[in-house]
């Protein structure tokens, strides 16, 4: 609740939130009968979409656990196809652990990245699949997959393949300790066993990330060396706006699970009001997509373009905000943000949606039937 506010200006406020719960919902109905319609492979499994973030084994299963209305035995059992998709296909060269991103529509794999992403939206999305199934065998398969990742980020990268260059800067993006945060807030859910297991390493990545507030609390940098200092250079002066704000969000659930009111205010402070009112365009409205911490002009020519993702981080992370500290002023900030996105990127309601029940990441996207499946 609101610290401090007369209850004509409360029940104005809760009028207000009512009317986009509403709006978001409607959103999350459209969103989900779109992908329903248009990406079942009935004859293979798996979905033919566009997909970013965690994909749709990991969505329909969320939505299936966490809304009464998306009970329905028509999302499960497609979450179902599409994990036994997963299961047969995604790994390309078992017993190695590593995943294609893009799969032929028979499953034979086309593209795999260098990174750990692909990996931790296999391991969300069996965790998921266990959680409304009760089968053993995918709760196995993320627990190992977890320990995989947690052996390529903190003791050998090797298995990613990716070569170890000599003229190659020593630094850390901020992307990989957020995802991993991310995967121990999603398998510690109810889980003492799991969460007890992940707790350093949760505390690990938090400290990990906090490291990219620099320039004595001025800016929250995407890499940093790897013992927490600026890197010279446009890759050390590189900023991502929304990923910030993401990281905020992730943050204040550790903060929240944490019971730690002083992190939780650092967050705000940091990741949430300081990367946005630096990201803002005050002059058209939304975020840019990057931007320069000295005002050089970035080195990526799609710098100035507005995205859809950061305008949905930015929602997230206002209403976590406000939803934990009662400050209206993110509440102000959720509407700002709002309205904006509604108005010029009409299907970013989806990770919204979910939101308005519990904080959790989602996906989005636009379909394509290439034939292809996206990780």
């Amino acid at each position: 609740s609101s610290r401090g506010c007369p209850a004509e200006d409360m029940e104005k406020e809760w009028e207000t939130l009512r009317a986009w719960k509403e709006r978001m919902e409607q959103e999350l109905d459209r969103v989900v009968a779109f992908w329903m319609e248009h990406s079942h492979d009935q004859e293979h499994g798996g979905f033919f979409t566009c997909l970013g973030r965690d994909g749709q084994v990991w969505m329909y299963c969320r939505l299936y656990r966490k809304f009464q209305r998306f009970r329905r035995s028509e999302l499960l059992d497609s979450a179902k196809a599409g994990g036994e998709f997963l299961l047969r296909y995604a790994r390309v060269a078992p017993p190695d652990k590593k995943c294609a991103f893009v799969l032929t529509q028979s499953g034979l794999p086309v593209k795999v990245q260098r990174t750990i992403f692909s990996e931790c939206f296999y391991t969300m999305a069996m965790n998921e699949l266990w959680r409304v199934t009760g089968e053993e065998r995918y709760q196995n398969e993320a627990v190992e997959m977890m320990d995989q990742i947690i052996h390529w980020v903190r003791e050998d990268s090797s298995g990613l393949g990716r070569p170890q260059l000599p003229g190659t800067p020593a630094a850390e993006s901020m992307a990989v300790p957020m995802m991993l945060l991310n995967l121990v807030e999603q398998l510690g859910e109810a889980d003492e066993e799991l969460a007890g297991k992940y707790a350093e390493l949760g505390d690990w990545c938090a400290q990990r990330i906090l490291q990219h507030v620099q320039r004595d609390g001025q800016a929250v940098l995407e890499n940093v060396s790897e013992d927490g200092k600026e890197l010279s250079g446009c890759l050390g002066r590189h900023q991502n706006p929304g990923h910030a704000l993401e990281a905020g969000w992730f943050l204040l659930r550790h903060a929240l699970r944490k019971g730690n009111p002083e992190l939780r205010a650092h967050v705000i402070e940091k990741f949430l009001l300081l990367s946005f009112h630096s990201g803002w365009d005050p002059e058209h409205g939304g975020l840019f997509y990057f931007q320069d911490a000295d005002n050089l002009c970035p080195t990526q020519l799609e710098w100035d373009m507005k995205l859809w993702w950061p305008h949905s981080e930015a929602m997230i992370a206002f209403l976590m905000g406000y939803s934990d500290s009662g400050d209206p002023a993110l509440l102000h900030l959720f509407y700002q943000v709002a309205e904006y996105t509604f108005r010029q990127v009409s299907t970013a309601g989806f990770e919204l949606g979910i939101l308005l029940s519990q904080p959790a990441t989602g996906m989005t996207g636009v379909h394509h039937h290439n034939g292809l499946k996206f990780l």
